[in-house]
C-alpha cells in the first residue's frame, strides 16, 4: 500500500512553514528549545482544537495513542509539563501573525455572496469571553469578574473576518473601531449596531468616502429636514433627510444624514436605520443591516465549535495563544471548504475531520462523503476493526 499522510497532516499542510519559521525567528520563539519547538506547539494546539480536548492530560493521552503519526506532523514531544511551560512563555504573537498570513490566502479564494450593489460589505462587532477572576486576575473586567473581548470586522461577502483583535473586557468597542477602520477602501459599506455611536467618528468615515449603516437610538436627538425620497416599498414607512445631535455637538456631524423607517414583515416590528448613503434604496439599506446578523452567527459558531471558552493555561500568553490557534483552525476549515468546493456546511466539515483526523487517507476521499456516509472511510490499515458505531 502506498504511504499517505494523515488527514491532520494534510490540513496543517495549508500553513506556510516558511512564513511560520520566519515569524518564530523574529520573536525568538525557539530560543533555548531542544524538542518542543514552536511548530510542535502549534500542531499540538491544533490537535486540541480539532478533537475538542479539554485538558493537557487529554491532549497528551490522545497523541500518545497516535505516536506513529508524529514524524510527518513535526511533533517530537507531547509532555503536558513541557506544553504548559511553552504555552506560558512562547509569544502568542507568533500565532497571531500566522493567522493573518493564512487570512491573506483565504481572502483570494473565498466565494463572493452577491448583492444588488457592488460595494464591499463589512459588519463590525465584538463578543465577550467571560473568565474566572480568581484564575485570570490579569483579565479584570469588574470587581468579581474577568473577561476578554474579541473585536472583528467581518467580510459579509466572503464569510470570513477581515481582522480580529483580542483585548481586555474593558476595551470600548468604539475605541477599537477608531483605530482599526482607517484602512478600508473607499466606497466600502460598514454596518454596526447602536454600540458604535460617535458622531465625530461617523463624520471621519464619511470624509474617507466609507458608507455606513446603523440603527437609530430611541433617545437620539434628530432634526428632520425633509423627506429624502417618497417611499415606494410597502414596508418602508419613511425615508427622511435629517440632521443629528444636540446643540452642543451638532458640529461633530454637520452634514445631512438619512433615516429609513422599515417594518419587518416576519416580526411586524418597526426599525429605524441611519446612514450616510443617499443612493441606495430603502430596501437595500434594510438588507444591509439585516446582514449584520452574519457576524453574530460567526461569533456563535466559534464559541460553540472551538475551544475559546475553556483554557489550557491561566496566563495571558497561554489564553491568547489558544485563541489565535483556534482562529487559525477556523481559517484552515474555511480554506479547505472553499478550495475544494465542499458542499456541506462548515460544521459538518468540522465533525468529519474530528472523527477521521488521524486516518491515513486522502482528504479528497473524506470530502466526497457526508456525516451519514462517513462509515465508508474505514482505516485501510486495519480492515478487521470497526471504529464506527
Amino acid at each position: 500500500m502506498d504511504y499517505s499522510t494523515t488527514i491532520f497532516g494534510q490540513v496543517s499542510s495549508f500553513l506556510s512553514r516558511y512564513h511560520f519559521q520566519a515569524v518564530v525567528g523574529q520573536h525568538a520563539g525557539d530560543r533555548y528549545t531542544k524538542k518542543y519547538s514552536a511548530w510542535n506547539e502549534l500542531q499540538v494546539l491544533l490537535y486540541a482544537q480539532a478533537t475538542g480536548k479539554d485538558s493537557l492530560r487529554e491532549i497528551e493521552t490522545g497523541l500518545l495513542t497516535n505516536e506513529g503519526a508524529w514524524h510527518h506532523l513535526g511533533i517530537r514531544s507531547v509532555k503536558r509539563s513541557t506544553l504548559a511551560d511553552a504555552h506560558a512563555r512562547r509569544s502568542y504573537r507568533i500565532f497571531e501573525s500566522t493567522f493573518y498570513d493564512l487570512l491573506s490566502h483565504c481572502t483570494g479564494i473565498t466565494p463572493r455572496h452577491r448583492f444588488t450593489f457592488k460595494n464591499p460589505l463589512y459588519a463590525l462587532d465584538s463578543t465577550m469571553v467571560e473568565l474566572c477572576h480568581s484564575l485570570f486576575p490579569w483579565a479584570k473586567y469588574r470587581t468579581t469578574k474577568g473577561a476578554l473581548k474579541i473585536h472583528a470586522l467581518f467580510n459579509v461577502r466572503t464569510g470570513i473576518p477581515e481582522f480580529l483583535t483580542v483585548t481586555d473586557g474593558k476595551r470600548g468597542d468604539i475605541t477599537e473601531a477608531r483605530e482599526r477602520l482607517h484602512a478600508l477602501e473607499a466606497e466600502s459599506i460598514v454596518v454596526f449596531d447602536r454600540g458604535y455611536v460617535d458622531y465625530r467618528w461617523w463624520y471621519q468615515l464619511t470624509q474617507q468616502k466609507i458608507w455606513w449603516v446603523t440603527r437609530a437610538k430611541d433617545n437620539q436627538s434628530v432634526i428632520v429636514a425633509g423627506q429624502h425620497e417618497k417611499p415606494v416599498h410597502p414596508r418602508c414607512l419613511a425615508d427622511e433627510k435629517i440632521y443629528i445631535g444636540e446643540f452642543a455637538n451638532q458640529h461633530d456631524y454637520p452634514d445631512a444624514l438619512r433615516r429609513v423607517t422599515w417594518k419587518d414583515e416576519a416580526s411586524g416590528e418597526t426599525y429605524r436605520f441611519i446612514t450616510n448613503n443617499f443612493k441606495l434604496s430603502a430596501e437595500q439599506v434594510a438588507l444591509i443591516y439585516k446582514n449584520r446578523w452574519q457576524i453574530e452567527l460567526f461569533f456563535k459558531w466559534i464559541k460553540q465549535n472551538l475551544k475559546i471558552k475553556s483554557f489550557l493555561g491561566t496566563s495571558k500568553n497561554a489564553v491568547l495563544s489558544q485563541i489565535w490557534v483556534a482562529m487559525i483552525y477556523y481559517l484552515l476549515l474555511a480554506y479547505i471548504k472553499f478550495q475544494t468546493r465542499f458542499k456541506g456546511s462548515l460544521l459538518e466539515l468540522t465533525r468529519m475531520i474530528r472523527e477521521t483526523l488521524m486516518m491515513r487517507r486522502q482528504i479528497i476521499d473524506l470530502l466526497s462523503l457526508s456525516t451519514k456516509t462517513l462509515k465508508r472511510l474505514k482505516p485501510p490499515d486495519f480492515p478487521q476493526m470497526s471504529l464506527w458505531v
